[in-house]
């Protein structure tokens, strides 16, 4: 693609600091550097499997403000880069496994922000530096900013730990953005009957 679709998303206020470079129409590259080892992980996953470039750093005060305004940043980041919707696939679905879970999600380019979470299964707090809590921040910010629909539901076991959780969906969500964003040369306009998607 001649030109990549990209943003750059600067968020700093007086709890954080933050600067995001994002291609939506990357190779995979990731560079994130945050103070938590398993949000870098994450992010990374997410970028590698979505084929996004994914340049981001962040600092700031208490972990729930870093990680909530890290979705911020990347959720506008995306939305920015998406730009006007024009033939893009707008759905997509992934399903990853990761050990005793796995993740299925299902993303919409919408204009509308929701996000519903599977809350039929335990999950332990586990092998992270982050609570699940945390997570579950991100996600909400990423997709109130990203202005899309976010369905994740999860098969296996009754109980699983949080990192294995969080790696199939964030896996998930990356290759599922990607189907989504990427263009369909058969749709000649916006994907949506009413002729318009309000990002």
């Amino acid at each position: 693609m001649a030109n990549k679709r990209r943003a750059r998303v600067e968020r700093k206020t007086n709890e954080v600091d933050i600067v995001c470079d994002f291609i939506l129409d990357g190779d995979g590259r990731q560079e994130v550097k945050t103070p938590y080892d398993s949000l870098n992980h994450m992010l990374s996953l997410f970028a590698f499997h979505g084929f996004f470039d994914l340049e981001l750093k962040a600092k700031g005060d208490l972990s729930h403000h870093i990680v909530e305004d890290i979705g911020i940043a990347l959720g506008d980041a995306f939305r920015k880069a998406i730009g006007d919707t024009l033939s893009i696939r707008r759905f997509g679905f992934a399903s990853a496994p990761m050990d005793e879970v796995l993740a299925n999600v299902s993303v919409d380019i919408s204009g509308r922000a929701k996000l519903v979470l599977d809350s039929k299964i335990t999950i332990t707090e586990e092998n992270l530096d982050l609570k699940k809590s945390d997570f579950i921040n991100f996600l909400q910010s990423f997709v109130e900013h990203a202005k899309i629909t976010l369905h994740i539901v999860l098969g296996g076991g009754q109980s699983m730990d949080s990192h294995h959780y969080f790696e199939a969906v964030f896996k998930a969500l990356g290759i599922a953005l990607d189907k989504a964003s990427q263009i369909d040369s058969r749709r000649k306009g916006v994907p949506s009957t009413k002729g318009i998607i309000d990002l």
